[in-house]
């Protein structure tokens, strides 16, 4: 049996600098969107999403919200990310569900 992984408060899974580079502001909170938490547990932002789904009872009712359509255009062209209607080349669909950072 594997034991389990511990840290002390100098060490950690991620360095801080690359999670507070995700860390965005949207509706006056402190959020990650989807796609950049998954991508630090090392997964898909589908499957994290289906796990956030599956396991509500896990997460604190306010720990993930959709966006609107204006706010989803306003990330949308803040980052260049992804083009409207593009489907496989890098276009996101649903919109990445943010969620609140400590």
């Amino acid at each position: 049996m594997r034991r389990p992984l511990r840290f002390g408060p100098e060490q950690s899974l991620v360095p801080l600098a690359r999670v507070e580079r995700t860390i965005l502001i949207l509706r006056g909170r402190r959020v990650i969107l989807d796609s950049d938490l998954a991508g630090l547990y090392g997964a898909s932002a589908k499957r994290l999403n289906e796990q956030v789904k599956r396991n509500t009872g896990r997460f604190p009712a306010d720990f993930a919200f959709k966006l609107t359509p204006e706010e989803f255009e306003t990330l949308r062209s803040q980052f260049a990310t992804s083009k409207p209607n593009a489907g496989e080349d890098g276009a996101r669909s649903p919109p990445p569900s943010p969620s609140t950072a400590p």
